[in-house]
């Protein structure tokens, strides 16, 4: 099993739901902290929390609907001097339940790929080079089960084009040390699932970050968080790894 403390992880969409509970867990395995939002005031709270466990952490700004912001964020990182060994691609947009999705407008498609799929592929780009340069990294992709409901086409369709892009790169990594795997929390009551969600936020941990300590060198794996719900990491780890 991967020890991160000391390492460097960039969460995206980290002040609430899936991407605070994953940024409390990793903090408390000791991982040095990048934590993103559309506004640094959405993470001051939990910069606060992490650093509390005796980490480092900053906050980094960027609407991961506008590239231009994305590879602004980034530069912003790599100015710093961050070293980021672990990415977890949490962040993401679930437009209107279009209940006439015959009339589905366009819009919905520009948005959900643009900050599902775009933004993801754009860091993955920015930062997997430099971790197969070093010889170790961990990318992990937050997918959605969500499947038959063309109500939610949008969605569902940036989800499937980012399952294709993790599974076709991770045919890439084989012996780099770096690993590129795919994560589900479930359907879990944040903003973005809702109050009527049968999962509480935190049944996705150990499950929604066991892809960072993974060993075995495998990529291309789907992850899912609720499959590990209540176990040790230890135990979450090996699960994971004969998979």
């Amino acid at each position: 099993m991967i020890d991160v403390k000391g390492r460097w992880a960039l969460i995206t969409g980290a002040s609430r739901g899936v991407g605070y509970e994953t940024a409390i867990y990793m903090a408390k395995q000791g991982c040095n902290l990048v934590l993103h939002s559309r506004d640094k005031r959405h993470t001051q709270k939990v910069e606060a929390e992490v650093k509390a466990f005796g980490i480092q952490a900053y906050t980094v700004k960027a609407e991961l609907a506008n590239h231009e912001e994305v590879l602004s964020m980034l530069a912003e990182i790599e100015a710093r001097g961050t070293q980021v060994d672990i990415v977890f691609n949490n962040a993401a947009v679930q437009v209107g339940y279009r209940t006439d999705y015959w009339k589905t407008p366009v819009e919905d498609f520009d948005i959900s790929f643009r900050i599902n799929f775009t933004a993801v592929t754009t860091i993955c780009y920015n930062l997997m080079p430099k971790m197969v340069e070093r010889g170790f990294g961990r990318v992990i992709n937050t997918t959605s089960g969500i499947q038959d409901q063309p109500e939610q086409a949008a969605y569902s369709a940036s989800k499937a084009a980012l399952d294709k892009f993790t599974k076709d790169l991770a045919s890439k990594l084989q012996g780099t040390n770096v690993m590129i795997n795919l994560t589900d929390p479930g359907w879990c009551r944040t903003d973005l699932g809702g109050p009527g969600a049968p999962n509480s936020v935190d049944s996705c941990i150990p499950g929604i970050v066991v892809g960072a300590f993974i060993a075995e060198g495998k990529s291309g794996r789907l992850l899912p968080a609720q499959e590990f719900c209540g176990m040790t990491l230890e135990a979450a780890v090996k699960k994971a790894e004969a998979m």
